[in-house]
């Protein structure tokens, strides 16, 4: 069978709050103003993406998995499903204030959804860049109802300055909303649930506010005050051509970074998806290509999502570019 890597179309999310950057910098080509979120590997109803060539082009990855269940791998939490979900994210302005429930409390209250946990990579931010993640202090339900009626909500929450490189894990039941001026990825569990607290009195095209889901949010908000969230420590692993360094590893996914340059020199880094779970690389900078044994490639440039089927072909990438390397 056919196991070659899969370059994948996303979909795309005009939220009020995106900007210009994901066709400007990504090239994505999307019809959309504001274009603020990319959704580059998903098999979600709510925005799937889809495979551009080969055998597969025009299929979207949801159609591509439920024909070959095998791509997902032998791990049991895939139970058969792309358990997770990749973007870009464009944020112009503040997002809302808002959290995501745990995988308990969305199956039992949300007709059996995942809940969601994510990780956010930041690829670019203003000098004066923030996210919000969770609370100065310990604040209670009651407190946090007035302060979302009287506009005072941003006083208790823990705002941490941003620059490129940075990873944060906001767990479900944090408190958090990326602030404007960020470029983000994020890989998180293959939900679209959202519960907001606050959104800062706007009104989207229409005229009309966007809803609030503020008994929903505090019935699953980590009401107590949050640590600052610390950078984890580089461990860097080198092999000729590439470094690896593990960002974030969780009961949902696993996120390293690799850095490929071989430029210079005639030589290509191998790599392949073992049995165990599919791959995904998202270059995040740079261009080259992915080549097959039978000659085949793929041309990668910066903003690309490339899906590996598990116990895919071994290939060679060859060029400069930076990747999340990510696995279920």
């Amino acid at each position: 069978m056919d196991r070659k890597p899969i370059l994948l179309k996303p979909t795309g999310k005009d939220y009020i709050w995106g900007g210009r950057r994901l066709n400007d910098d990504f090239s994505k080509n999307i019809d959309m103003s504001p274009l603020a979120e990319t959704w580059e590997c998903s098999t979600h109803p709510d925005g799937p993406s889809y495979a551009v060539g080969g055998k597969f082009d025009g299929k979207s990855l949801s159609e591509i998995l439920r024909e070959h269940p095998d791509f997902l791998g032998t791990h049991p939490k895939t139970k058969g499903e792309l358990p997770i979900l990749i973007k870009f994210i464009d944020a112009k302005n503040d997002l809302s204030v808002q959290v995501h429930p745990d995988d308990e409390y969305a199956q039992k209250n949300e007709n059996g959804q995942l809940g969601k946990s994510e990780m956010w990579y930041v690829l670019d931010a203003k000098s004066d860049s923030h996210l919000v993640y969770g609370l100065n202090h310990d604040v209670d339900a009651d407190t946090m109802r007035r302060s979302i009626e009287n506009g005072t909500l941003e006083k208790y929450l823990q705002k941490v300055p941003i620059q490129p490189d940075d990873v944060f894990f906001i767990e479900a039941g944090t408190i958090h909303a990326i602030g404007a001026g960020a470029l983000v990825a994020e890989i998180q569990e293959s939900s679209n649930l959202t519960y907001r607290l606050y959104d800062y009195d706007r009104v989207d095209k229409q005229g009309n506010k966007r809803p609030l889901h503020v008994e929903k949010a505090l019935a699953v908000a980590n009401l107590k005050g949050s640590a600052k969230p610390k950078q984890p420590l580089s461990a860097i692993k080198y092999r000729q051509g590439c470094a690896t360094e593990l960002l974030c590893r969780c009961k949902y996914f696993e996120v390293s970074r690799m850095l490929v340059n071989t430029e210079r020199v005639r030589q290509s880094v191998e790599y392949k998806a073992d049995e165990t779970s599919f791959r995904v690389l998202l270059c995040t900078n740079g261009c080259g290509s992915i080549k097959a044994d039978d000659g085949t490639f793929i041309q990668i440039f910066r903003g690309d999502c490339i899906f590996f089927p598990a116990n895919s072909e071994t290939v060679k990438i060859h060029g400069k570019m930076q990747f999340l390397d990510i696995r279920g």
